[in-house]
C-alpha cells in the first residue's frame, strides 16, 4: 500500500471518530438533558411553594376551618451519597425497612427529580430534622400546610382533602404528584377557589446541600397565591347542639332558614371528628371509620333514601285541593278496614287530617286524584291520574337531586307510569296496586334535605330555593345564581294556609301528635309528624316544622332511624333546635326534655 492510499485512510478513520464525537457531543448537549439535569441538581433546587387554602367561616364569622404548617421531607436519589442509615431512621422515627421502601420507590420515579420521601412532618419533629439535615446530601425540606378544624364538628359537610392519584392527574394538568385535593364536602366542591396557585421557589445549594441564598435574587421565582376564603350558611353553634342531641343515634337533622335556602345546620350521626382525617392520620384513621358498622362516613343527610310517612300528607293535601277533588272541609270516615290507623276522632276538614294524620283519610285524597274518570279503563284512568301526580310532586323537588353544593347528593324517588308498567305490565295496575304511596310509603323515597326543604316550601307559602351552604366568596360579588332562583309549586297560596293550619294543630290543639315540639310561648311552631315503617326492624321518627309561624327564620326536618312514632323523637329534637337557634338559649321548662334525650335511650319515648 502506498503512502497516500495510507494517507486516505488515516483520513477516513479520524474522519469517522470526529463524526462520532461530534453526535455524541449533540447527544449530550443538546438531545439528553441527563447531564444538565445533575449539573443544575448540583447548584440549585426547586422548591415548590404550596399555597394556604382558603379559610372557611360560618355565618357569623365563626372560624371552621385553618391552615397549621406541616413539613414534607424530599428527596433527590442522585445527590444522596453514603449516609449513616440507622442514624437518619433514628431521626426520622421510621424502620430500616420502611426507609428502604421508600428510597427505592424514589429512585424508581427519578434519579434527577426530587420527589416526597416523608410527608406531612410536624412542626416539633421538623426542628430536630432541619438541624441535622446537612449531614444527609439529598434530603431537604419543602413546607406545606394541613387544615385544622377547631371547632372537631360539621365534618359531613366541610370535609377533608387527600392526596392526588394518578387518574387525576392524568384528568387535571394542574395538578402534579404530592399535590392535594378535596375529597369530599366543601373542600371537594370549592376546590378550585379554595386551593389556591402554587408557586416556585429556586434556591442555590452547595455540594454538601446547604442553601446559600436564591438564585438571581428571586428573579426566576413565582409566588404561591392563597386560596379563595368562604363564608358560609352554616350556624356553628346550632349544628353542635345538633350533633349533640343526635349523640348515641342514628339519622340526621337538616335546619334550613325558608326565605334564603341557606342551610342553618345539617347533622348525619352518627358523625366523627374531621381532625382524624388530617395528614398522616388519614391513613390510620380513614380504614377504621370505614369499617365501622354504623357508617359514620356516610351522609344521610344526603346520600340515604327513606319512605317520608306521614309528612307526605302534607302535599297530599295540597295537590288533591289544588286539583279541586278535595275541598278545606272535605270529610271522609276513618275506616281502618281500608288502611290501618290511629285511634281519633273523624277528620271533617283538611286541617283535621293534617292535625291527626289519618290514614284513610288520604287514602280517599290519593284515590280521588288518581281516579278521575278521565277514561273508562280503571286501569287507564290511574295511569292518567298518577302522570299528573308524580309531576306535580316532582315540583316540590322530590324525585331529583337538588343543586346543592354538597357532592354525592342523592335524588331519591318519585315513581311514575313507566316504573309501574315495567313492573306489573301496562293496563295491570290501578290505584289499589299503589295506595301505599298515600301515606308516604311503598315505593317513594326521599333524603332529609328534600324533607327539610318541604317544609321551607311550607313556611315560604309556595316555593323554594335550592338549599345551599355558600354565602358570600371573598373577590366575589355574588353567590352562583342558580341558589337565587325562586322554583314554584304552582299551588295556591290559600290551599298552603290550609295545611299550616294543620300543622299549627298537629303542635298545639288537642288531638295533634306533636305536643312535644312546643318551645316558649313567644314562639308558634307548626309541624307534622310521620312514622316511617321500616321492614327491618323499629320505625323511624320523622318529624318536619318551621317556626314562627308568620315570618318564618327555620325550616327543619328531623329524621332518627328505629325510634318509632315521629311525636317521640324526632318532634322534642326539633323543638329544642328551633328554640336554640331562635333565642340562644333552651328554656327552664323545656331543660328536662334536652336531658332527657341526652340519654339516648331513645326506646322509651321522652315523658315531657
Amino acid at each position: 500500500m502506498n503512502l497516500s492510499s495510507r494517507k486516505f485512510i488515516v483520513g477516513i478513520i479520524f474522519l469517522v471518530v470526529g463524526i462520532i464525537f461530534i453526535i455524541r457531543l449533540f447527544n449530550v448537549q443538546v438531545l439528553d438533558d441527563k447531564y444538565k439535569s445533575e449539573s443544575d441538581h448540583n447548584v440549585l433546587r426547586e422548591v415548590i411553594q404550596y399555597p394556604a387554602r382558603g379559610l372557611i367561616y360560618d355565618r357569623t364569622g365563626e372560624l371552621l376551618v385553618y391552615n397549621e404548617a406541616a413539613y414534607d421531607l424530599m428527596i433527590l436519589p442522585k445527590q444522596v451519597k453514603e449516609l449513616d442509615t440507622l442514624a437518619l431512621c433514628e431521626l426520622l422515627e421510621i424502620g430500616k425497612k420502611d426507609f428502604l421502601e421508600k428510597f427505592t420507590k424514589a429512585k424508581k420515579y427519578s434519579r434527577y427529580k426530587p420527589s416526597t420521601f416523608l410527608k406531612e412532618i410536624s412542626s416539633v419533629s421538623y426542628a430536630n430534622i432541619q438541624e441535622q439535615l446537612y449531614r444527609y446530601p439529598g434530603f431537604f425540606v419543602q413546607t406545606r400546610t394541613l387544615r385544622k378544624y377547631p371547632r372537631k364538628s360539621a365534618a359531613h359537610i366541610l370535609g377533608y382533602i387527600g392526596e392526588v392519584n394518578q387518574s387525576v392527574i392524568e384528568e387535571r394538568p394542574y395538578y402534579k404528584s404530592g399535590d392535594y385535593i378535596g375529597k369530599s364536602g366543601l373542600e371537594y366542591s370549592y376546590e378550585e377557589m379554595l386551593r389556591g396557585t402554587r408557586g416556585v421557589k429556586r434556591i442555590l445549594v452547595d455540594v454538601h446541600n446547604r442553601e446559600k441564598g436564591s438564585y438571581r435574587d428571586g428573579a426566576k421565582d413565582t409566588m404561591a397565591v392563597t386560596g379563595t376564603v368562604l363564608h358560609t350558611t352554616l350556624d356553628i353553634v346550632l349544628q353542635e347542639y345538633g350533633e349533640l342531641l343526635m349523640k348515641g343515634k342514628k339519622g340526621s337533622i337538616v335546619a334550613i332558614e325558608p326565605k334564603t335556602g341557606e342551610i342553618l345546620s345539617l347533622v348525619s350521626a352518627p358523625y366523627y371528628d374531621p381532625n382524624m382525617l388530617v395528614g398522616r392520620a388519614v391513613g390510620k384513621n380513614y380504614p377504621v371509620l370505614s369499617k365501622d358498622t354504623l357508617n359514620p362516613l356516610f351522609n344521610r343527610a344526603l346520600m340515604a333514601k327513606y319512605p317520608p310517612g306521614s309528612i307526605f300528607k302534607t302535599v297530599q293535601a295540597m295537590i288533591g285541593l289544588q286539583e279541586g277533588v278535595i275541598s278545606e272541609n272535605s270529610s271522609f270516615a276513618c275506616n281502618k278496614s281500608l288502611v290501618g290507623c290511629h285511634n281519633h276522632p273523624t277528620a271533617s276538614s283538611v286541617a283535621a287530617s293534617v292535625k291527626m294524620s289519618c290514614n284513610p283519610y288520604y287514602y280517599n285524597v290519593y284515590k280521588r286524584i288518581l281516579q278521575q274518570k278521565r277514561a273508562k279503563s280503571i286501569f287507564k284512568d290511574s295511569e292518567l291520574g298518577l302522570a299528573i301526580w308524580s309531576k306535580q310532586v316532582k315540583k316540590f323537588g322530590f324525585g331529583q337531586r337538588l343543586a346543592t353544593d354538597l357532592p354525592n347528593i342523592k335524588a331519591g324517588y318519585v315513581p311514575d307510569v313507566g316504573f309501574y308498567n315495567r313492573w306489573y305490565g301496562e293496563g295491570r295496575w290501578a290505584f289499589s296496586t299503589i295506595y301505599s304511596l298515600s301515606i308516604g310509603q311503598g315505593e317513594m323515597g326521599v333524603i332529609p334535605l328534600q324533607m327539610a326543604n318541604l317544609s321551607a316550601i311550607i313556611a315560604n307559602r309556595g316555593y323554594y330555593r335550592v338549599p345551599h351552604f355558600v354565602k358570600n366568596i371573598e373577590g366575589i360579588d355574588t353567590i352562583p345564581q342558580k341558589f337565587k332562583e325562586k322554583h314554584s309549586i304552582d299551588i295556591d297560596e290559600k290551599y298552603i294556609n290550609t295545611v299550616i293550619d294543620g300543622m299549627y294543630g298537629v303542635v298545639y290543639e288537642p288531638g295533634g301528635t306533636a305536643r312535644r315540639a312546643r318551645v316558649h310561648d313567644d314562639v308558634v311552631v307548626c309541624g307534622k309528624t310521620g312514622t316511617a315503617q321500616n321492614p327491618h326492624g323499629e320505625d323511624h321518627s320523622v318529624f318536619m316544622a318551621f317556626a314562627p309561624r308568620d315570618n318564618p327564620q327555620i325550616a327543619i326536618a328531623v329524621y332518627v332511624e328505629n325510634a318509632g312514632g315521629g311525636g317521640s323523637w324526632a318532634a322534642p329534637i326539633a323543638g329544642l333546635m328551633i328554640e336554640q337557634y331562635l333565642t340562644d338559649s333552651i328554656s327552664t321548662r323545656n331543660k328536662k326534655r334536652e336531658e332527657y334525650i341526652l340519654k339516648n335511650n331513645y326506646k322509651i319515648p321522652p315523658p315531657y
